[in-house]
């Protein structure tokens, strides 16, 4: 079974929007969740969604669900503090349907650009290594730092990529190094930084252009450019 794990539990305080959280934002009169989840909807090798968001945001969401006609989601579960606690929470809901070869797409729910593409190699690569974390090539120097003002490091470019989603896993391995940070107190950026902590070998997918994480009112601008070029382009074949 191949299961998305939607993410949507923030609050979205970089957007600055008071009326809603970001995922919920409209382009065009959908949300930008609906976006994101008809990837997943629509893909033959996707059998299930699990989405964790906003307990006092649950009710809209299945209104949503409903109005368009998402039936893969399966279970929508209370968001946590943070993003790790929030995967955390939809992976230990996991822990009672998927078997351990069984592979979670974990991803954003405002990072509505990526394709049908990414996501059946995501797939691929996690079922033959057990990980696969999208990533970008870095395309400016990046800056080593532990305080913010002295730089230690800037290590060479063409070595250096960006961490992207969806992040890929065999469901047995991914929930063992959550269990374990649960445990330990353990909390993380993202499921790519959490395996790195404790030196897991992870691999790559290259990332396709644009696949970029709405947070704040900039980004939302971006990606309503973007999404109507592509539509543009759709319809008018330019």
């Amino acid at each position: 079974m191949n299961t998305a794990l939607i993410f949507a539990g923030g609050t979205g305080q970089r957007m600055n929007s008071r009326a809603k959280p970001k995922q919920f934002l409209e382009l065009h009169g959908k949300p930008i969740i609906l976006y994101t989840l008809e990837h997943f909807e629509y893909h033959s090798e996707i059998d299930n969604i699990i989405v964790v968001c906003l307990e006092s945001w649950i009710n809209e969401l299945k209104l949503l669900l409903r109005r368009y006609e998402i039936e893969k989601v399966s279970q929508i579960i209370p968001g946590g503090e943070t993003g790790h606690e929030s995967i955390y929470n939809g992976l230990r809901a996991l822990s009672g349907v998927c078997q351990a070869d069984d592979i979670v797409l974990i991803h954003d729910g405002v990072r509505p650009l990526i394709t049908e593409e990414l996501i059946s190699e995501n797939i691929s690569k996690a079922k033959r290594f057990g990980t696969a974390i999208t990533v970008e090539p870095a395309t400016e120097s990046v800056i080593q730092s532990s305080t913010g003002d002295h730089i230690d490091a800037v290590p060479p470019r063409a070595s250096m990529f960006i961490a992207k989603a969806p992040q890929t896993f065999q469901f047995s391995l991914i929930w063992e190094y959550y269990q374990r940070s649960h445990r330990e107190g353990l909390m993380c950026i993202d499921s790519a930084h959490l395996l790195s902590l404790y030196k897991a070998e992870m691999h790559t997918v290259k990332s396709p252009p644009n696949n970029m994480k709405i947070t704040s009112p900039a980004d939302y601008y971006i990606f309503r450019a973007l999404y109507e070029a592509k539509e543009n382009q759709q319809i008018l074949g330019i």
